[in-house]
């Protein structure tokens, strides 16, 4: 997007009505006050707490109240945070990966598998809001939205969201084969543009890209506090053909596009000053889906990770880190030092 048409976009929002941050700002304290006391308590904690770093994307006990907890108004409030904090894409997906709790129930057909409180593992209520801090334009915040296979974390600082990661993604089934939901595939874009950009390779460029013949069983990053650059593996953007450019560059916007319009635009400056030339595409495993597969792309901010290993290759998880800024990391630091210089 070009810096026109970002004001465009910024000044017709501020002709309708509120600007992306603020009607972040806003959702939030209309979740926040829908909540009783109690649930409220279960809801809120400190911007230093621990927790905000306690990233997770199993189904196991987390903090934070629930889809359990809330009355429909309540439930109301808190999707309509989620919907102001992404993007309709990013909301969408969010959305279908909860309703495949809904088809694990069903297709492992286990009963006994229960979480310590009793309800079922598989359950698309079991999905935790956790706000840290006290939502407002003048202090930094944040909040998280999180439970199987979706880590969705966000700061806002001076007004605007200035990070959306860690932001993790995962569909178990990837391709759903039975139920009332079979053909579903939340990630599906994902998939075909990856193999699209790895198969258009030539054979020199595929001795540099693929990096082994075995795909990790994992993420490389998993739930670290602190993502940290990889081996520096693969074909840098430069080295790619102008259609294994375009390929690429609907990939990472794919990506990107997952975010509300404004961060996104933001996190596709950034990017773009790092230098577009020093991004790196590598691979693993199968060439081909129905075997374990693994990309990623990254440069000097920026880490996606996507892998295809588990349950016989129909298990998916993909994630985006900043390398400078998850959790917001870097500009909270720039607050607190100019607060301190105060």
């Amino acid at each position: 997007m070009t810096l026109k048409k970002i004001i465009s976009s910024s000044l017709l929002l501020m002709f309708v009505g509120l600007l992306p941050a603020q009607h972040v700002l806003e959702k939030a304290n209309t979740f926040l006050n829908s909540l009783s006391d109690e649930i409220k308590a279960k809801t809120l904690f400190t911007l230093e707490d621990s927790e905000r770093y306690n990233m997770n994307y199993v189904p196991i006990p987390r903090e934070g109240a629930t889809f359990h907890d809330f009355n429909e108004a309540q439930k109301k409030a808190a999707l309509d945070l989620l919907r102001a904090s992404l993007s309709e894409e990013g909301f969408r997906k969010s959305q279908e990966i909860m309703e495949l709790e809904k088809v694990l129930r069903i297709i492992e057909n286990d009963d006994n598998d229960k979480m310590p409180d009793g309800r079922p593992r598989r359950d698309p209520l079991n999905y935790h809001f956790c706000i840290f801090g006290n939502p407002s334009k003048d202090q930094p915040w944040g909040w998280r939205f999180e439970g199987h296979h979706l880590s969705l974390n966000f700061t806002s600082s001076n007004g605007t969201i200035s990070s959306s990661t860690p932001t993790f993604f995962g569909t178990n089934p990837g391709i759903v084969r039975s139920t009332k939901y079979k053909g579903k595939e939340v990630l599906k874009k994902e998939a075909k543009l990856g193999f699209a950009l790895v198969n258009s390779l030539s054979k020199e460029q595929l001795k540099t890209v693929l990096f082994t013949d075995v795909a990790p069983s994992d993420i490389l990053s998993l739930t670290k506090r602190k993502a940290e650059q990889l081996e520096p593996l693969g074909l840098s953007y430069s080295h790619l053909s102008q259609n294994q450019q375009k390929t690429f560059m609907d990939l990472l916007e794919l990506y990107l596009n997952n975010y509300e319009h404004e961060f996104a635009a933001g996190f596709r400056d950034k990017i773009n000053k790092s230098g577009i030339d020093n991004l790196y595409f590598a691979w693993a495993g199968s060439l081909q889906p129905g075997k374990g597969h693994y990309f990623r792309i990254q440069g000097p901010t920026l880490l996606i990770e996507y892998d295809n290993t588990q349950n016989n290759a129909n298990h998916v998880h993909t994630v985006v880190r900043d390398l400078t800024n998850d959790y917001g990391e870097d500009v909270l630091k720039a607050h607190y030092e100019k607060d301190h210089q105060h």
